[in-house]
């Protein structure tokens, strides 16, 4: 094995294995306080979702990458590569829409409740819930065309034009299908960013407005942070972190498609990338889950 390899191979490791136990706690915490019979908040049924398309995601292109970094190019046969790279797209996005609810319930949440926009409020977190639920069957119809697009690398009875994924690859038309099919997608991810941007613009508005309006509350006496805000800082700092990664791995991809083939270093450096943001999310909504955090990290809540 090449030392680059060797190198890779340790890094994606090391992410899919702390991603998949992290995201695993989170996971197992929610479903403890569903069947406990507490039942779950809406803000931690959206976490829900997302942690466990946050785990699919490392799951599927984690494992997939590590056992090309060594070496096995051709494990994967044609329905194999098509169900691993289509739960990979289902899964980022519904993780991206995720993420978008839960900064736009955010930002609802810490509105001013003036009677104006209580009925639109309460209408807007009504239907938040149904919203997330439908999410995955949108995302499984959104990314069907990948069913019929990718196949294994050591297939090589189309001559088609073939991006390549190092395990896996997928055929490029010259058709006009390809291009407004990428479009639809960019669509939809450019739209939950722009959602994403908008609300965290406007609770960072919100924030800073009640700032100076209890300042001086806040030459009185001590200065702590309130749930609401603290709750706010956590989902901006998901947002910020998000749209960093995603933004710098969509413009390789950008880069890879229209320049043909990437190098094996392109692949290997968007899928680091891509595969930062759902481990750092588990450990961000770890931290700032009191009691999640009290259970699984012990050690790090005495010190």
């Amino acid at each position: 094995m090449k030392p680059e390899n060797m190198v890779m191979s340790i890094v994606f490791i090391l992410q899919t294995t702390i991603g998949i136990l992290v995201n695993s706690s989170i996971l197992l915490h929610y479903l403890i306080l569903e069947f406990s019979g507490k039942g779950l908040k809406l803000k931690a049924l959206i976490v829900k979702h997302l942690t466990l398309a946050n785990s699919l995601f490392i799951i599927s292109r984690g494992i997939p990458q590590i056992m090309a970094e060594f070496g096995m190019k051709y494990f994967l046969d044609d329905i194999g590569c098509k169900l691993v790279l289509y739960l990979y797209r289902v899964s980022r996005g519904v993780s991206l829409y995720t993420t978008c609810l839960l900064s736009c319930f955010q930002a609802t949440t810490i509105s001013l409740s003036t009677t104006k926009w209580m009925k639109l409020k309460d209408k807007a977190i009504k239907y938040m819930g149904p919203s997330c639920s439908l999410s995955w069957p949108m995302q499984l119809l959104l990314n069907v065309m990948i069913l019929m697009k990718v196949t294994s690398s050591s297939n090589r009875r189309n001559a088609t034009k073939k991006l390549s994924y190092g395990y896996c690859s997928a055929s490029v038309s010259g058709t006009i299908t390809t291009p407004l099919y990428i479009l639809l997608l960019s669509f939809t991810d450019v739209l939950c960013l722009s959602l994403m941007s908008w609300a965290s613009v406007f609770m960072v508005s919100i924030l800073y407005r009640h700032k100076r309006q209890v300042q001086y509350i806040h030459a009185q006496h001590s200065l702590r942070v309130s749930p609401e805000a603290r709750a706010t800082q956590t989902i901006l700092i998901l947002v910020c972190t998000f749209v960093t990664f995603y933004s710098i791995s969509s413009i390789l991809v950008l880069y890879s498609a229209l320049f043909g083939n990437p190098g094996l270093w392109v692949i290997n450096i968007i899928s680091v990338l891509e595969t930062c943001f759902p481990i750092f999310c588990s450990f961000v909504l770890i931290s700032s889950n009191l009691s999640a955090s009290r259970l699984y990290l012990p050690c790090w809540w005495k010190s």
